[in-house]
């Protein structure tokens, strides 16, 4: 009965937000809830409650911080650089932008964070999806699948989980994995290729200066990561710099609004053709406005150009203090957004006008995170993971012992986005490497094989940093649940399929 409940739970949950019937946090509180008073155990709900919170709050802290430190060093311009080069390559193609944003996803994931990633990555490229009427789904989707090929490095986070559940050296793992791993990046790689041409072919190609005409001299446009509503990453400053439209080969570019307009103005839909074959994706519903087009010029009052290697050496000693693992990353993330607030805007004023700038994102991210703490809590205190983890286990075929590594590898796609990576690797996990070795298949090959689906895991609705991306690149969270599934599911294969060519597997 609690392994029907738990399908059924999860099952619930995802038609609602796809169907767009509750929004996310609503959905996670609620159905839980609900859940829970079907399983017979309401009267434990304020303890599974607690339970969960208590495992999520370091996870929530470390995004509240991090969004006003990434938030920080994207006001005073310590990624203009990044962007210039991204859109000399972009060239405002469709093509390039998607492409563009695979390997910047793919970059930045280097770090092993996945909401650092996703910050630095939509606010770079949010402005050339926008301006160019392009969808920003495609831009979450590319994003989500290049971070969860990366997720796999060792400090990235399931490798290391894999390692410590079945006791084996992380290294022996991840190195074998490389090549498979590879190819899962070339094919995330050459999907935004596809993607691309499905947008070049919808909307045309522009010129850089076609795409960026009304905000002359300035080839660096950043979208104000978290900026409140009326509240630009400038301090008060207009978040448009001029308005004006630019066309090429069939494609409309929108104005650029000199409005002070906060997030939330735009809204996503799933009814603009995606090019050939008739597929649809979801895009940004053209309002007519572009008021949600926050552009940052170079001379925005927020710059510090005098402080640029001091951000740029305290974000790489952050990160390099996270990997090595210093300090728990909520402490590290604390540290260091105090630290930049105080060096960057020495007065209380500044440092309060950066803080409200982007607490409209850090509240929406952390109050997600602890809505999804309801999900879990219930999810694992009422046994309903267990007991799907064991019917799944327990449906697999005697005749397939000897194949328990592509098992796991398939398994890894549903459990990893259905559970958390903490329940399937140190629950589920160690038992399907007991069955493999039972039938003469290694521990190691299990292990590989379990991180075959983090493509698909990373977004996962108990992933708290794809909050972190549908909420800064404003798109709803079924939108890109329809959208991004599929292919995440396809990179997943790829993986899996390259790992058993190679004979990892």
């Amino acid at each position: 009965m609690l392994t029907i409940l738990g399908f059924a739970m999860i099952a619930t949950f995802l038609v609602l937000i796809m169907m767009k019937k509750m929004s996310p946090i609503a959905a996670l509180v609620l159905i839980p809830a609900l859940f829970c008073v079907f399983v017979g155990k309401g009267a434990e709900l304020g303890d599974y409650v607690i339970d969960g919170v208590s495992t999520l709050a370091p996870t929530a802290a470390m995004l509240m911080f991090a969004i006003v430190y990434f938030g920080v060093m994207i006001d005073v311009g310590l990624f203009d650089p990044i962007v210039r080069a991204i859109l000399r390559f972009c060239k405002a193609d469709p093509m390039r932008i998607v492409v563009g944003t695979a390997l910047l996803a793919a970059i930045v994931s280097l770090d092993g964070d996945g909401s650092t990633t996703f910050m630095i990555t939509v606010s770079a490229m949010y402005p050339l999806y926008k301006r160019l009427k392009m969808s920003l789904v495609v831009m979450t989707g590319v994003a989500a699948m290049a971070n969860g090929v990366m997720n796999t490095l060792p400090w990235g986070g399931p490798t290391a989980r894999a390692a410590t559940a079945l006791k084996v050296d992380a290294t022996d793992i991840f190195v074998p994995m490389i090549p498979a791993l590879a190819v899962g990046l070339l094919a995330v790689i050459v999907l935004s290729y596809v993607l691309g041409l499905r947008e070049r072919r919808r909307l045309g190609t522009l010129s850089l200066d076609e795409a960026l005409v009304g905000e002359p001299e300035s080839e660096t446009v950043l979208v104000g990561a978290g900026a409140g509503a009326g509240a630009g990453a400038g301090a008060g400053a207009s978040a448009g710099s001029g308005s004006g439209s630019a066309s090429g080969s069939g494609g409309r570019v929108g104005s650029g609004s000199g409005s002070n307009s906060g997030p939330g103005a735009g809204s996503v839909s799933g009814k603009a053709d995606a090019g050939s074959g008739g597929a649809q994706e979801a895009a940004v519903e053209d309002d007519g406005s572009d008021d949600d087009f926050q552009g940052l010029d170079p001379n925005r009052p927020t710059l510090r150009p005098k402080l640029y290697w001091f951000n740029a050496l305290l974000t790489v000693a952050l990160l390099t203090a996270m990997i090595m693992e210093m300090l728990p990353i909520p402490v590290l993330f604390l540290l260091g957004a105090a630290l930049a607030l105080t060096v960057n805007f020495p007065h209380i004023p500044d440092q309060k006008a950066r803080i409200a700038a982007h607490a409209d994102n850090v509240l929406n991210v952390s109050g997600m995170v602890f809505a999804a703490a309801v999900f879990t809590g219930v999810l694992t205190g009422t046994g309903m993971v267990d007991h799907m983890a064991n019917w799944l286990v327990d449906t697999i075929p005697d005749g397939m012992g000897p194949q328990m590594g592509l098992v796991t590898g398939l398994l890894s796609l549903p459990l990893t986005y259905f559970m958390s990576n903490d329940g399937f690797y140190f629950g589920v996990l160690p038992v399907l490497a007991e069955a493999g070795q039972a039938h003469g298949v290694s521990t190691l090959e299990i292990a590989r094989a379990s991180i075959v689906g983090q493509p698909l895991h990373m977004s996962s609705p108990l992933v708290p940093a794809v909050y972190v991306l549908v909420g800064m690149a404003k798109v709803e969270f079924g939108d890109h649940t329809r959208f991004v599934v599929k292919w995440a599911v396809l990179t997943s294969l790829v993986i899996l399929a390259a790992g058993i060519l190679f004979g990892i597997i």
